[in-house]
């Protein structure tokens, strides 16, 4: 619960504590809008700041179900009595348990996420809290931590009296099972396939795999078995031809690994004056690295999938994919007409999935000299030094407005406008209007200053950027793509950052659709599952050509020194009628070492 919403209690008791918390019945039910998530947050005894919020609702999410939101609920604690005198204290002058009115109202209106006068007005007007042009913070933060208390027990007792939502408990993800008492595969929200698709089905944790096993009845299956040798990329072996006078644009992106699981990275359009022969590669982008520990992400695999544009950006043509490589490069090379492309950037996620190892002890971001002064310590330097690095995207070692927007997007959902870059430039280091490495580290500085030290917001960036609480890179993979032509000049603009279901989904499967081996369901031929291997992966699409949804059991136990981006190995797919969808991606987990998928796929009945 925010203080806003603490105020509007207080002032209309009856109305709002009866209603207070309807909103958490949403097990069928979804939150549309961003505001919704946010008054349900501060609902749920959280007080998430505007750069929270936008950690979990991005530019591309539509929709959070209930289990999305139990899982912001574990990530962001309640805040504590000890937390709230804290803050309040910093601002009492005189040590007496109180505020000025005036102090009040500069510190919640002018600094932070300001406040509007009439919210300000209305905790000053506050009966119980207020006397003598002072503010009695000890008081309030007594009676606010009570009335959160009641209300989240309201909150419970209206959640244990649902019938709708018995068997999904406060934080929890337990889902209901049918009348039958069978497990039945729970709704997907769009915006998260991936987490529900895993979750459905899953052998981690309960009986759901052997109890589909032996309740459910497959109504037709099929089934595939791939063997490959150690290190099968050597027929796919990508060959760097003679670039001398060829003509080269390098771009930076990322991968990011969502809340959800999925994954998202910038997309780039590329315009060829004329027809050129190209030579086109990806690959981890190189970080600094701390002596003797390996990075996580060089491990990554990386792809690109080429699409030419048609008229509108809406008609994009699927070219080619990069299938060749030469180790950690992963490459096409071949002729390329005049006209404008697609680069949309892949990883499979079998690499680069959620850090299940804990972290024992959170890094520190910021100190204090012997004259109380606040600076960065050298760890978040470091990895601020990296994350300019990464969001650098055309690598010339200075941030323009257009980068740094792609960064604020990611951190904060908002852009900087043209007024607030001009101010930007007035106070820290720039070259050519774009902002210098030095430049990036000032700001980042200010804001710790403006916080006051207090690294909440700070760690909101980091962990959006793919940090834990170690500052270890373990949710992201960043990326460097060189675009070769030899007969023109390439130009190439990061333009936009989407997720993994969107157009590159598409592409995905209509690149396995064109090259992979087709199988029909025995008994249902309407289900067709299609496989792609090329040599260091596998990728299988379901296509549904029949009128009704599909439901898809698929079961890899047999497959040996395999992983797949879904993590378990017996999961369930929900398929539309008249589609196609990309069912699982699987490497080996030792390159090294023979291996071998072996997969059945059953429509349950």
């Amino acid at each position: 619960m925010g203080i806003r919403d603490f105020v509007s209690i207080q002032n209309k008791p009856v109305e709002i504590k009866v209603q207070l918390y309807p909103m958490l019945q949403i097990s069928a039910e979804f939150l549309h809008i961003k505001g919704t998530c946010d008054c349900s947050l501060q609902h749920a005894g959280r007080n998430p700041s505007q750069k929270t919020i936008n950690k979990y609702w991005t530019p591309q999410t539509a929709k959070l179900n209930f289990d999305d939101f139990c899982v912001i609920l574990r990530k962001e604690k309640p805040t504590s009595k000890a937390e709230l005198l804290k803050s309040f204290k910093q601002l009492d002058v005189n040590d007496d348990g109180c505020i000025s009115h005036t102090d009040l109202y500069k510190f919640l209106a002018k600094r932070g996420e300001k406040m509007t006068p009439e919210e300000v007005n209305s905790i000053i007007n506050l009966p119980d809290v207020n006397a003598g042009g002072k503010f009695d913070y000890i008081k309030f933060c007594k009676l606010y931590m009570m009335t959160s208390g009641q209300c989240l027990k309201t909150a419970l007792e209206k959640l244990e009296a649902d019938s709708k939502l018995r068997c999904q408990q406060f934080g929890s993800h337990m889902e209901e099972f049918s009348e039958r008492d069978s497990p039945s595969v729970p709704k997907l929200s769009p915006g998260i396939r991936r987490q529900s698709d895993q979750g459905a089905f899953s052998n981690k944790g309960d009986n759901r795999a052997s109890l589909l096993s032996t309740v459910r009845k497959f109504k037709a299956s099929v089934s595939c078995t791939i063997s490959m040798a150690a290190n099968s990329n050597h027929n796919s072996k990508l060959t760097e031809p003679n670039l001398k006078d060829w003509r080269c644009a390098q771009s930076r992106g990322c991968f990011f690994l969502e809340e959800d699981g999925e994954v998202v990275s910038h997309q780039y359009r590329t315009h060829l004056a004329r027809s050129s022969a190209v030579y086109l590669t990806i690959k981890p982008l190189s970080l600094s690295q701390v002596e003797g520990k390996l990075s996580r992400w060089l491990s990554v695999d990386t792809a690109l999938y080429i699409l030419k544009e048609n008229e509108n950006q809406a008609n994009l043509q699927l070219i080619c994919c990069t299938e060749l490589r030469n180790r950690e490069v992963f490459g096409w090379t071949g002729e390329l007409g005049p006209g404008v492309y697609w680069l949309i950037p892949s990883t499979t996620g079998c690499r680069l999935r959620k850090e299940r190892k804990p972290v024992t002890e959170e890094a520190q971001l910021v100190y204090r000299d012997g004259t109380g002064q606040l600076f960065l310590t050298e760890e978040f330097r470091a990895a601020l030094s990296d994350i300019f690095e990464v969001i650098d995207l055309d690598g010339n070692g200075l941030l323009s407005l257009e980068e740094y927007n792609f960064f604020e997007l990611r951190t904060s959902g908002e852009k900087c406008d043209e007024d607030a870059w001009a101010l930007c430039r007035e106070h820290f280091e720039t070259k050519k209007n774009e902002l210098t490495r030095q430049g990036f580290m000032d700001l980042n500085l200010m804001e710790a200053r403006d916080l006051e030290g207090d690294p909440r917001d700070l760690w909101v960036t980091l962990h959006s950027m793919g940090y834990d609480a170690a500052l270890e890179l373990t949710e992201a993979c960043p990326f460097v793509i060189d675009l070769y032509a030899e007969r023109c000049e390439p130009r190439t603009k990061a333009v936009r950052m989407e997720a993994s279901s969107g157009q590159l989904e598409k592409a995905t499967c209509q690149s396995v659709l064109r090259q992979g081996e087709a199988k029909a369901m025995a008994g249902c031929e309407d289900i067709i599952i299609h496989t792609r291997s090329c040599g260091f992966r596998i990728t299988s699409v379901i296509e549904n050509k029949s009128d009704n949804k599909a439901i898809i059991h698929v079961n890899n136990e047999l497959s040996q020194n395999c992983v797949n981006n879904r993590g378990p190995n017996i999961f369930a797919v929900e398929v539309a009628p008249h589609s196609t969808m990309v069912c699982q991606h699987v490497m080996p987990l030792n390159e090294r070492q023979e291996w071998t998928h072996h997969c059945v796929y059953s429509l349950i009945s």
